[in-house]
């Protein structure tokens, strides 16, 4: 599977699910997109969804894969749909981390905030760290955050500065405005689950998933898996329930590729599940 993180994320954004996800059975690769983290920034005009959609399908034919399952948290969400609208026949399976159409009037403002660290120096990794948990959006600091803000970190001459280009994100934020954020979903015709942020993405902010789009979503693409996590828009790719819940979505996709199967409902799965979860959740300490 390959993994596409959001607007300004970076392939330490799956350390968590990769961990739980992974296996013997199941490679997973995470991607930088073009102008973010290690990744080539490339010039003005050359981003947007299509563009890092056949990125995706770049890296996937220099690893070997003829199809994949592609797993997208926010705007990498958008990217994978936009995937499935080019070459839906290469896609084994969709997972759709917190977007699906239209966000609360609030989001727009918070995102805005939360960008507002790219292109600015830092006098230390430290002053930047403490900056981006005093937003308040990171609502449960961990190891794993920690790893994934520095990791998008570069030194310079007067202290650090992120590797992220703002000029980059700025193109893709302009690039979601010429999008229709409901007609996409007629090419999820592969296997789909659509997992939703049950928390605001800040206080009074509202939902990246709106309850009455995650209802749109459902009627628009009846054979998709909906599922929700206790987490807000930035922090659930890092819950002990996504991770259980692509996994068994994954399994299930698998299983009825291997034997013709109907498809198993995520919830079945999860609940087989449940005691690899009581474990995961002791080794976090919950």
């Amino acid at each position: 599977m390959v993994c596409v993180p959001g607007l300004a994320g970076n392939v330490e954004n799956f350390a968590f699910l990769a961990e739980r996800v992974a296996g013997d059975d199941r490679q997973l690769v995470a991607v930088d997109l073009r102008g973010r983290g290690h990744s080539e920034t490339t010039p003005p005009g050359t981003y947007g969804w299509e563009r890092h959609a056949e990125d995706l399908f770049a890296l996937a034919d220099s690893l070997g894969f003829d199809r994949f399952a592609v797993v997208g948290q926010s705007m990498g969400a958008s990217v994978a749909m936009k995937a499935a609208e080019l070459r839906a026949e290469r896609l084994q399976a969709v997972v759709l981390i917190d977007v699906a159409g239209r966000v609360d009037p609030g989001v727009g403002t918070v995102v805005g905030g939360s960008l507002a660290r790219l292109g600015r120096s830092f006098e230390s990794t430290d002053q930047y760290l403490s900056e981006v948990r005093a937003s308040g959006l990171i609502d449960s600091w961990n190891s794993y955050w920690e790893r994934a803000y520095r990791y998008d970190l570069v030194t310079t001459d007067g202290g650090v500065r992120t590797r992220t280009s703002a000029d980059a994100v700025a193109e893709d934020r302009a690039y979601t405005a010429t999008q229709d954020p409901h007609d996409r979903w007629s090419y999820l015709i592969m296997p789909t689950l659509l997992v939703r942020a049950s928390r605001e993405i800040a206080p009074g902010a509202g939902h990246v998933v709106p309850i009455a789009e995650r209802e749109r979503f459902r009627g628009a693409v009846p054979h998709a898996e909906v599922v929700e996590v206790d987490g807000n828009h930035l922090t659930v790719n890092a819950r002990p329930d996504l991770a259980a819940a692509v996994r068994g979505f994954l399994r299930a996709v698998l299983a009825e590729a291997a034997f013709g199967r109907g498809p198993v409902p995520v919830a079945g799965l999860m609940a087989l599940e449940h005691e690899d979860l009581d474990d995961v959740t002791r080794r976090e300490g919950g």
